[in-house]
C-alpha cells in the first residue's frame, strides 16, 4: 500500500490549470499546423494563421489561450493500492482548482446555481470523474472546456437497428447544428454504447485523448477517419466562414450496451481543446 497526501494533488490540480489555459498540448499544435498547410481557402488559411499566432502570443506573454477559460473537468485514475492521507480529496481537487484559477488569474465562470447564477468567484467546484484501476499510483487529466462547444453538445438515444447509418447522422447532425458556433476548427468526442449517462461520459473523456491516436475498436476507428472526411466535406471551415478543415480529429470511446438501446453522444470542443495528463 502506498500513501498519498491529497495535499500533492491539490498542487499538481494547481499547476495544470494554469499550463493548460495558457499553452496548448503538442498534439493540438501540430494538429493546428497540419491544417493550416492542407487548409485550401484564402479565409481559411488566414484564420488558421491567426489562431497560431495567438497560441504563440499567450505562451510567451503568460495570457490565457482563450478569454473563456472553462470549468474544469478533472479525471483521477486512482490506483487500488493507493492509501489517500491528509483530508478529502474532493475538497483537495477544488482546492487546486482554486488556487490555479486565482493565482494564474484566469476566468472565473462557475455559478454556484444553475438558476440564482452567483459567481464562485475561484470557478469552483469542479467536475469530478474517478475511476479506481490496478497499481499504486494517480493518474490525473484536467480539461478545461468552454461552453460555446459545450452548449453545441448532443446526446441521441438511437434504435439498434439504426447502426453506425444512425452513429453517422448523429455525429454530422451535432456537427452541421454546430456550424460557426462551436469556434472550428474541433474536435469532436463521440461516446457510443452504455446509458445516457455513460456516452456523455465518454464523449467528454474522447476528447482528452491525442489527436492522432485512432480507437483500437476496428469499425470506430473506420468510422473516425470516415466522418472526419465528410465533417471537412461541409465546407463549414475555419471560425465558420469555409473552407476545407472543420474539425481536427473525430475521437470515438464506446462501450457495451443493452440489446434495447444505442446511445450516441457528441461532445463538441473549438480549437482551444485543452487537456493536459500527470502521474504521481
Amino acid at each position: 500500500m502506498r500513501e498519498i497526501d491529497v495535499a500533492l494533488i491539490t498542487e499538481a490540480i494547481k499547476d495544470m490549470c494554469i499550463e493548460v489555459n495558457y499553452d496548448l498540448s503538442d498534439d493540438m499544435k501540430n494538429a493546428m499546423k497540419k491544417a493550416s498547410e492542407n487548409e485550401e481557402s484564402e479565409n481559411g488559411k488566414k484564420i488558421l494563421g491567426q489562431l497560431m499566432e495567438n497560441l504563440e502570443i499567450a505562451k510567451s506573454d503568460m495570457i490565457p489561450i482563450c478569454q473563456d477559460t472553462g470549468m474544469a473537468v478533472v479525471f483521477l485514475d486512482i490506483g487500488q493500492d493507493v492509501h489517500l492521507t491528509g483530508g478529502d480529496l474532493t475538497e483537495a481537487v477544488n482546492e487546486g482548482v482554486r488556487r490555479g484559477y486565482t493565482e494564474g488569474y484566469l476566468r472565473k465562470s462557475v455559478v454556484s446555481d444553475p438558476i440564482e447564477r452567483v459567481n464562485t468567484k475561484d470557478n469552483t467546484p469542479a467536475v469530478l470523474h474517478i475511476n479506481i484501476i490496478p497499481g499504486d499510483k494517480v493518474n490525473i487529466r484536467v480539461a478545461p472546456k468552454g461552453f460555446g462547444s459545450e452548449n453545441m453538445s448532443r446526446v441521441f438515444m438511437r434504435k439498434p437497428a439504426e447502426g453506425l447509418d444512425g452513429i453517422r447522422d448523429s455525429i454530422i447532425t451535432a456537427v452541421k447544428d454546430a456550424g460557426p458556433n462551436a469556434c472550428p476548427p474541433m474536435v469532436v468526442g463521440v461516446g457510443v454504447g452504455g446509458t445516457f449517462e455513460k456516452a456523455a461520459l465518454m464523449a467528454k473523456e474522447a476528447l482528452t485523448r491525442e489527436v492522432g491516436i485512432c480507437s483500437d475498436v476496428a469499425w470506430a476507428a473506420d468510422l473516425e477517419k470516415e466522418m472526419l472526411l465528410e465533417i471537412n466535406g461541409s465546407g463549414i471551415g475555419p471560425g465558420g466562414l469555409g473552407g476545407k478543415i472543420t474539425a481536427l480529429a473525430v475521437n470515438i470511446n464506446t462501450y457495451p450496451t443493452h440489446i434495447a438501446g444505442l446511445p450516441v453522444a457528441v461532445n463538441i470542443c473549438c480549437h482551444v481543446n485543452r487537456h493536459i495528463k500527470k502521474t504521481i
